[in-house]
């Protein structure tokens, strides 16, 4: 075991201990989120220990709930007691073993299965002058000493409890498909002849930071010219637990000015790489969860569609091509317009070796 994760509650008396803190979302199943509790019964005073898995939404930041209004939301939580041992048995998998042994025989075992429809740790990204926690999904192992596993009346101190944060993952599939195709024919005013444009995407599904390769063929059979080509690729977010608004966010745009002059044809890749490190400033873009403040990347492509209120944040993306065209003749630029295709992008991160 190459690293143990642990925080130990105020008074000492109990330590929560994870082996990790990614678990993998496979669509059709979920890792067992399972540690250790080590418990020492001099300091419980007749209480008992408990464990919880919580997935939530937060709002805003706690400190703002002055008015008694909440800013976190439970999407799914489940409590254990782990001491005194109850005779629910946990399966011990290699992982859990070497924890038991690294901690003792004061360790008391936990495992808990999410269901497969949570949505995966998403942040929405705070703009530069907010502070305070990022809104998003989280999931939080808590431990703590109580008298009962879930009285509202029960004061439980900050000092009896201790808690980590944990993310769900996804990982994109190992079977990567064609990509996606379409096209549009569009007339134009005092036009009897289409602009036809063809875009496709190499493959289905890119890994973050990778470029972005479109094929774009073009047949310009009017008398107008193609003066410029839009490349786009956008995050749309939608934050299904308070709106049933889909956020639209461009992460990255260029523009390439070929020229396809009357009655030609064109055929050129374009490539494009949205990269999160060029959209720190984006208030609400979607990012893949994060632990503390360490570097992340545009939130990955939400695979499983399952129920949506439990889904909470649901992200795509799409790419837009679009060609400027301009008008000729006496109406100039009132006879000017946009020729656009959009193609679904799926964008997640590689599984990594070993997993």
């Amino acid at each position: 075991m190459s690293k143990v994760f642990k925080k130990t509650s105020g008074h000492g008396h109990i330590a929560l201990y994870l082996a990790k803190r990614d678990f993998v979302d496979h669509v059709n199943s979920v890792e067992v989120v399972d540690g250790v509790v080590k418990v020492d019964p001099a300091g419980l005073n007749g209480r008992k220990v408990f464990v919880y898995l919580a997935c939530a939404f937060r709002y805003g930041s706690d400190d703002l709930d002055v008015i008694g209004l909440s800013f976190r939301r439970d999407i799914w939580i489940q409590r254990v007691q782990v001491y005194p041992p109850t005779d629910a048995n946990v399966a011990k998998t290699p992982l859990l073993e070497s924890l038991i042994k690294k901690v003792g025989e004061q360790a008391c075992p936990f495992a808990f299965q999410m269901p497969t429809d949570l949505p995966c740790s998403v942040s929405l990204q705070p703009g530069p002058g907010d502070a305070g926690k990022a809104c998003g999904v989280d999931f939080e192992v808590k431990a703590y000493i109580a008298n009962a596993i879930n009285n509202a009346d029960e004061v439980i101190e900050k000092k009896d409890t201790c808690r980590l944060m944990i993310r769900k993952i996804q990982f994109a599939p190992a079977n990567n498909k064609a990509g996606p195709k379409a096209d549009i024919s569009k007339q134009f005013m005092m036009s009897d002849k289409p602009v036809h444009l063809e875009a496709s995407l190499e493959k289905e599904i890119y890994y973050h930071g990778d470029p972005i390769s479109i094929s774009v063929k073009i047949n310009n059979e009017t008398t107008k010219v193609v003066k410029k080509i839009k490349v786009t690729v956008e995050q749309l977010t939608n934050v299904v637990l308070y709106s049933s608004d889909t956020y639209t966010k461009p992460v990255c745009t260029e523009e390439f000015g070929e020229t396809i002059n009357a009655n030609a044809t064109f055929e050129k890749n374009f490539t494009i790489t949205p990269m999160l490190a060029n959209n720190k400033e984006k208030r609400g873009l979607a990012v893949d969860g994060r632990l503390k403040d360490e570097d992340t990347n545009l939130a990955s492509t939400t695979l499983s569609q399952g129920d949506k209120e439990m889904q909470g944040i649901l992200v795509s993306y799409k790419v837009k091509v679009n060609l400027m065209v301009s008008g000729g003749g006496l109406l100039g630029g009132l006879t000017a317009s946009d020729v656009t295709v959009e193609l679904p992008l799926t964008l997640m991160s590689p599984k990594p070796a070993g997993e």
